[in-house]
């Protein structure tokens, strides 16, 4: 996750929108790389590495003879559809402007919801696609911000919520499906997050963070207008809406009280009886329901991939998938029917392909080619899930990439790789920039530093109040780690990372000037108290956690300047590369701008590349190719000690 991105949508939204994957049956023999050539064959550009396409989400259409998907083949994401039966993918939306988002097909019509911000700025509007190809926004106004809650039981209704009344909290509406007049459904002044809407409609389930490890279920009646705590607990616990029952009868929740790992529970509506469902010995991400509830989907975050588990709700059975190639499902969408599914299927050398599976005849195939077809799989490298000791005992886990071409006899640069967050986690999984870096021969070390998620309540505790210290000292010790493998070159590792983990590259340069060689910073925050003063107003619900895990900018503003990179800028020594989308609404521009000024008051190089149209994150494929090869190049030259510029051409054949 980006920084702090889990704060308004539900959890099962943010994993089918952010978890998207690919394989293939064709390629699987073509993953076994032949000992007798040497890999990789082929430096490749990263025009090469972009020209494969991302795709995300997954809507049956209302005849179930298609699905309705996101992808950036154009260069941008935009609307697509595809028939079960395969074939030619055709664009529905095609902004060449701003990122636009599928959301759900409608359930009687050939009409799609989808979703659209302006340059990044994260203010999401909910639009209807009309049958006629016009684009109708239903959530109008400038700062307005809006998702899509959901489908009635009888499909003559959805819900959207928007904050468009109170900037800081979200109303829920209720939109007619026909004529989209909107009836309030429910207005909120506290700061809860949507969980979920029972099919009957009697029955909302609110999430409230209390702390980033500490939160709580709360349950509105619909008719009596009453709010009720479900959770109450002692110990600092997480607690969070899983999902309605299809019978509204009951509530599935996820929760870590009185245990390390996330299980499920349910909450029996009549009678107040709490019930235990299902635990693992990791963390359970999400579960819920098909259509008519037939099946129950469950995701478990397995020492960092995902491990899918469908169960048959009347037997308890599991549902055995068939043989599929090398890579992890996630993201599981089942037609309203309960005969077929969509899911997604990804590898580290293979990028997200949309599946179809049926489940009368057990027959699958995939509906979607990603990889470029210029790039050899062969030529790209599989992770490794990796540990280490860190400096007080405590095991760091992490995901290792190595170069085809790094060994003890000719050692690698590296570079330790740190996410955002804070509480986000480095997953096994494909990644163009990783694998761009790893082609050109760079050692990439995922690091999940403590305070990471995935790994169990303590873990994730053990950063609260001790960003720009403990977890950094984890990210030093990966650096050791690196420069102990027989095929690393010691003295030539920098450390990258984006929002959190851009953070942690500048506090890297400040507070330990003389471990990395380099760092790249993306979007990363420079002054603490200025960050958490300028945090989106939707973010209320999310506020004091923040506060209670990082700092308060009032009552803490020594703490927070203390371990700020920007006000020790002066220790900076090693160059730094800083990317940054001008309408990144959660850390803006003024926090790379002025880190960048005070470094290069140091006389230290430092590269500045700013994407006027991209927010927090870059979506659109020429920023993403501008600012990959910047890094390398960046890399290149730093850490190689090389000053020409990487190819833009054809690819570098390897003797």
């Amino acid at each position: 996750m980006t920084l702090l991105g889990i704060l308004t949508s539900r959890y099962r939204q943010l994993l089918c929108w952010g978890l998207l994957l690919l394989g293939t049956v064709a390629c699987t023999s073509s993953l076994k790389t032949p000992e007798s050539v040497r890999r990789p064959s082929k430096n490749y550009t990263i025009e090469q590495f972009m020209a494969t396409t991302t795709v995300t989400g997954a809507s049956f259409s209302h005849d179930e003879k298609s699905i309705l998907f996101s992808s950036n083949e154009s260069g941008i994401f935009n609307a697509y559809s595809v028939p079960l039966s395969g074939g030619k993918t055709t664009a529905l939306t095609r902004s060449t402007i701003d990122s636009t988002f599928a959301v759900s097909c409608f359930p009687k019509d050939s009409r799609i919801l989808f979703t659209r911000d302006q340059g990044g700025n994260e203010n999401n509007h909910v639009y209807v696609l009309e049958k006629d190809g016009q684009e109708k926004d239903l959530t109008p106004g400038e700062k307005v911000k809006a998702f899509f809650g959901g489908w009635s039981e009888d499909d003559q209704s959805f819900f959207v919520a928007t904050n468009e009344r109170d900037a800081r909290f979200f109303d829920l509406y209720k939109v007619d499906a026909a004529t989209y007049r909107r009836d309030l459904f429910y207005q909120d002044k506290v700061g809860y997050q949507l969980g979920d809407i029972s099919r009957d409609q009697g029955w909302i389930a609110f999430d409230k963070s209390n702390t980033t490890s500490d939160s709580d279920v709360y349950l509105y009646h619909v008719a009596t207008r009453q709010m009720k705590h479900i959770s109450p607990h002692r110990e600092a616990a997480q607690y969070r809406t899983a999902s309605f029952d299809p019978g509204s009868k009951q509530l599935y929740y996820l929760t870590n009280d009185n245990a390390e790992f996330t299980r499920v529970r349910r909450y029996d509506l009549a009678t107040g009886k709490h019930e235990e469902v299902e635990k693992a010995d990791w963390d359970i991400f999400y579960t819920y329901f098909s259509r008519n509830g037939k099946y129950r989907v469950t995701g478990i975050n397995e020492d960092a991939k995902t491990v899918i588990k469908i169960v048959d709700t009347q037997s308890g059975t599991p549902i055995l998938l068939p043989n599929l190639p090398e890579g992890e499902i996630t993201s599981v969408t089942i037609s309203r029917s309960e005969a077929q599914m969509a899911f997604y299927l990804n590898g580290d050398r293979a990028p997200n392909n949309l599946y179809h599976y049926n489940f009368q005849t057990r027959k699958f195939h995939r509906l979607t080619d990603t990889l470029s077809k210029e790039i050899d799989a062969d030529d790209l490298v599989e992770s490794q899930v990796v540990r280490f000791q860190s400096f007080d005992g405590m095991t760091v886990p992490n995901v290792l990439y190595k170069p085809h071409q790094a060994t003890e006899q000719s050692k690698a640069p590296a570079l330790v790789w740190v996410h955002g967050g804070p509480g986000g986690q480095t997953r096994k999984g494909y990644s163009s920039l990783v694998q761009y870096l790893t082609n050109h021969g760079y050692v990439v070390l995922g690091i999940n530093n403590r305070g990471s998620s995935g790994y169990g309540k303590s873990f994730f505790i053990a950063d609260d109040r001790k960003h720009g210290r403990e977890p950094l000292w984890d990210c030093v010790e990966g650096k050791k780690y690196l420069a102990s493998l027989p095929y690393v070159d010691g003295e030539r590792i920098g450390i990258i990372g984006g929002s959190y983990g851009g953070y942690m590259v500048l506090a890297a340069l400040a507070f330990q000037p003389e471990v990395f060689a380099v760092g790249v910073d993306i979007f990363g925050i420079s002054n603490w108290v200025r960050t958490l003063e300028s945090i989106p107003p939707y973010w209320e619900s999310f506020r004091l956690a923040l506060y209670q895990e990082i700092g308060d900018p009032k009552k803490d503003r020594e703490g927070l300047l203390a371990t700020s990179p920007l006000f020790h800028a002066e220790k900076i020594q090693k160059p730094l590369m800083v990317l940054q989308g001008a309408n990144d609404p959660r850390v803006i521009k003024p926090e790379s701008d002025d880190i960048v000024a005070a470094v290069k008051k140091n006389g230290v190089p430092v590269e500045y590349v700013v994407f006027e149209d991209e927010g927090h994150g870059f979506t659109k494929k020429k920023n993403q190719i501008e600012g990959n090869r910047a890094i390398l190049n960046f890399l290149n030259k730093h850490l190689k000690g090389e000053s020409k510029q990487t190819a833009i051409g054809t690819p570098t054949p390897r003797s």
